[in-house]
């Protein structure tokens, strides 16, 4: 006869069997079929059939190269010149159809700068993905601390007994309840060039002194545009995070700072934050993840332009997977990202392990 343990323990696995089913049937098993697939040639309506191709989708998405280039030079030796800047040989000349570099067949430039007379040009194979790349760490590294000490900030606010600060704490949160997808429609209006209401305001607060800007139009302010809604979206999400880790403090801690004269840095600095860090922690990694995962605010307010100046790993794995029926290609990036998503996910906790 079964023990009580035993019978416990088992009606634990039947409760947690759907649960466990639907984790293992909806991201356990595609995780792996998308690792497997990041392996062949697999297209979405194909008549090929599905072949092994080894590394070769992750060459062709990482493949990067430096390229330093001389000046042209006439037969006096003087630097041939162009447009009052030198002339330097032709990229294409050099990357397509040169048995001499054979590895730089099909790259493209990235970018490229001067250092001296000579010019460095960094290639690519995949220059759309490069940009995607810079753009999502750009938006982490921007979005994780602002909109953490942003959110920090007002829970710091709230964290008060006050009459009404319930009303506060409604408002904040507010824009967390609202689908993702209306508040980039919204605010695609708020950001639109001719009579968005941030043009109109700009314009009303600096008499018509600050000229009308294509927000999401321009490549210069597109992310930031993008970057500051999410901020706003989010902020109240993780607002209550840390309004929890602050109802965890003990009052008498407070007390005692305050009976010894302590000031509100003070009292910041050696009673909040040391009673913070595991919130800390909870924090900056859920930030960090959702940061990783934008999709919904490009591909309902840009689409990933203008000039790409707005992609992002997941939409081009989205973009690649089903808009242009590219299986292997999508899978190779969503491998790539859950690498990167789990390195700096790692380096986290161990850079806010506790020391003993």
């Amino acid at each position: 006869m079964a023990s009580k343990f035993q019978q416990s323990n088992r009606t634990g696995w039947l409760m947690a069997g759907p649960a466990f089913l639907l984790i293992a049937g909806f991201i356990i098993l595609p995780f792996f079929f998308a690792i497997a697939l990041s392996f062949t040639n697999q297209r979405l309506i194909s008549p090929n059939p599905t072949e092994f191709t080894g590394l070769a989708n992750y060459r062709q998405l990482l493949g990067v190269a430096v390229l330093t280039l001389d000046p042209l030079k006439d037969e006096a030796g003087a630097v041939q010149m162009k447009d009052g800047a030198p002339e330097y040989p032709s990229l294409r000349s050099i990357t397509r159809n040169n048995p001499d570099r054979p590895d730089l067949a099909g790259m493209r430039e990235w970018f490229s700068f001067d250092w001296g007379d000579a010019r460095t040009f960094i290639l690519a194979r995949d220059v759309v993905f490069m940009t995607a790349l810079v753009n999502t760490i750009l938006f982490v590294v921007i979005v994780a601390p602002v909109q953490g000490g942003l959110a920090l900030g007002l829970a710091l606010l709230i964290n008060q007994r006050l009459r009404g600060i319930n009303v506060f704490r409604a408002i904040y949160f507010m824009p967390v309840v609202v689908s993702i997808v209306v508040v980039s429609l919204l605010w695609r209006f708020i950001y639109d060039g001719q009579s968005g209401l941030l043009n109109n305001l700009l314009g009303a607060v600096s008499f018509g002194a600050i000229p009308k800007i294509d927000w999401l139009g321009n490549p210069s302010t597109a992310l930031g545009a993008i970057i500051a809604m999410s901020i706003w979206q989010a902020v109240g999400f993780h607002m209550v995070i840390w309004l929890s880790g602050l109802q965890t403090i003990s009052p008498t801690l407070y007390e005692a700072a305050a009976i010894e004269g302590s000031s509100k840095w003070q009292t910041f600095r050696y009673i909040t934050w040391p009673g913070l860090r595991n919130t800390a922690v909870l924090v900056l990694i859920v930030i960090t993840m959702q940061a990783f995962a934008l999709f919904a605010q490009i591909d309902v307010m840009t689409n990933g332009g203008p000039l790409d100046s707005t992609q992002t790993i997941v939409f081009q794995a989205v973009e690649r997977g089903y808009g242009k029926q590219d299986i292997s290609g999508g899978s190779t990036i969503s491998v790539v990202l859950f690498v990167i998503v789990l390195s700096v996910s790692l380096i986290q906790r161990w850079l806010t392990r506790e020391k003993s």
